[in-house]
């Protein structure tokens, strides 16, 4: 690893859960960087001394990240080389990162991303279920009027959703989602490379009663909605709902635009008019 001015930040991807599924690229950046920020220092020691890695950690997670993302670009442009991890797989992906990254952009610092585990990918190739094209959603807000967005937007997306779940919300999650998902195919992935891993599939009745008491980490992979929407039903809408419901199929907006002159028997000029 190269010393420069400026150092550089590795956005290492750790073991989700067998701790052997670590890259070799990954262990030798973890050996040669200066500093390892940690979203949980306890936790990342565990790693690195089955790895038999001595690095200086630091804490940097949800809570302090704002703070602590300061101090990190400082030691970065002093010249020392920062791997960021995160509990388990990928740094950013409903994990700390998002703010050092933005800083590095803004500071022009180099990144480098390190490969490796995602459970949300593990979840998804192994559900059996349309892989193509996939919304990811992280998990569901708890504030209310979010929550019941989200849900709404769950509801119409033809594409596959992935959510994450936390064991003690699971269910008040499987309850919302009785509501919109009728007859969908869902498959919850539970403790991914892990002892006890497991896969359990159905519609959400199923999942339901067959999900009673889950411990670990969970993936939900949700079939899209297939029903197509019937243009009489678009002409009882506001353009602007008939927007929301492509946009949350994660169309673009020229793509969006399209579709609703389509839908309406209206010229694409027309309608871009109206969003301008």
């Amino acid at each position: 690893m190269e010393k420069n001015k400026i150092g550089n930040l590795y956005i290492v991807a750790t073991p989700i859960g067998n701790l052997e599924d670590i890259t070799l690229r990954a262990i030798k950046v973890l050996k040669e960087v200066d500093l390892i920020a940690a979203e949980d220092t306890r936790h990342t020691l565990k790693l690195l001394n089955h790895l038999e890695i001595s690095k200086p950690l630091i804490s940097y997670h949800r809570h302090n990240e704002e703070i602590k993302t300061d101090n990190l670009i400082e030691k970065i442009l002093d010249g020392q080389n920062v791997a960021l991890v995160s509990d388990a797989g990928t740094p950013g992906i409903c994990d700390p990162g998002e703010v050092i990254i933005k800083k590095c952009i803004e500071k022009k610092i180099k990144m480098i991303p390190i490969p490796g585990a995602c459970a949300m990918i593990n979840a998804l190739i192994t559900s059996g279920i349309d892989t193509k094209e996939f919304i990811f959603f992280g998990f569901l807000p708890l504030n209310k009027k979010s929550r019941k967005e989200k849900l709404e937007e769950i509801e119409q997306a033809s594409k596959t959703i992935i959510l994450y779940e936390a064991p003690h919300k699971l269910e008040n999650t499987l309850k919302d989602l009785e509501t919109i998902l009728e007859n969908r195919q869902v498959v919850l992935a539970r403790e991914l490379t892990k002892i006890h891993e497991e896969f359990i599939r159905g519609n959400i009745k199923e999942i339901i009663e067959k999900s009673k008491d889950l411990k670990g980490e969970i993936v939900l992979i949700i079939q899209g909605n297939e029903k197509e929407h019937k243009s009489n039903n678009f002409e009882k809408m506001t353009l602007e709902e008939h927007y929301k419901i492509y946009e949350a199929q994660g169309l673009t907006k020229k793509e969006i635009i399209k579709k609703i002159a389509k839908d309406r028997g209206l010229n694409k000029n027309e309608v871009y008019q109206q969003f301008l």
